[in-house]
C-alpha cells in the first residue's frame, strides 16, 4: 500500500465537516460528505451537482476518481451519473459529486451526508504509434458478444 501526504483545501461551505475518511483500514476510497446547508431532495430522475466543500492538489501522476457508495445505490438508486468521475491533478477546483436518482422514491441527501467515494490512483499516459495495420490477434475484430456467454 502506497501512502502519501494530499494538500487539501476545506471551503467556507464544508468548513465544520470532517475530512474525507477511509471507513475501515482496508478501504480503497475515502468518504465524499455533502457540503450543503439544507436539505436537498432528489426526486426520481433528477439529478444535482453536490458540492463536497473541499479542492484538493494531487501530485503529478495521479487522479483521483468519484465513485458511488454501494449502500446508496442498492438501497436507493442514488449513484454517480458520470462514475467513475476524474479529478485531474492540475485541477484545483472544488470536488463535485454529480448524484442521479434512479430509484422510485424521493432521496433527502443531509449536510455531512456519505455521498460518493474518492479513490486516488496512478495515471499512465501514452503515445500514439499510428500505423496501417495492427498486429493479429485470435479474437480479431470480433466485438460486442463476440466472445460468447458462458453457461448460457
Amino acid at each position: 500500500m502506497t501512502m502519501f501526504d494530499v494538500a487539501v483545501s476545506r471551503l467556507p461551505h464544508g468548513a465544520d465537516l470532517a475530512l474525507p475518511a477511509y471507513a475501515t483500514p482496508g478501504s480503497a476510497g475515502l468518504d465524499l460528505l455533502a457540503a450543503i446547508s439544507d436539505d436537498i431532495s432528489l426526486v426520481p430522475g433528477s439529478r444535482v451537482l453536490m458540492p463536497t466543500g473541499l479542492a484538493i492538489a494531487l501530485p503529478e501522476g495521479y487522479e483521483a476518481q468519484v465513485r458511488p457508495r454501494s449502500g446508496l445505490a442498492l438501497k436507493n438508486g442514488v449513484t454517480v451519473l458520470n462514475s467513475p468521475g476524474t479529478i485531474d491533478a492540475d485541477y484545483r477546483g472544488e470536488i463535485g459529486v454529480i448524484l442521479i436518482n434512479h430509484g422510485d422514491a424521493p432521496f433527502v441527501v443531509t449536510r455531512g451526508m456519505r455521498i460518493a467515494q474518492l479513490i486516488v490512483a496512478p495515471v499512465t499516459q501514452l503515445s500514439w504509434v499510428e500505423t496501417a495495420e495492427l498486429p493479429t490477434t485470435t479474437r480479431g475484430t470480433g466485438g460486442y458478444g463476440s466472445t460468447g456467454m458462458k453457461g448460457a
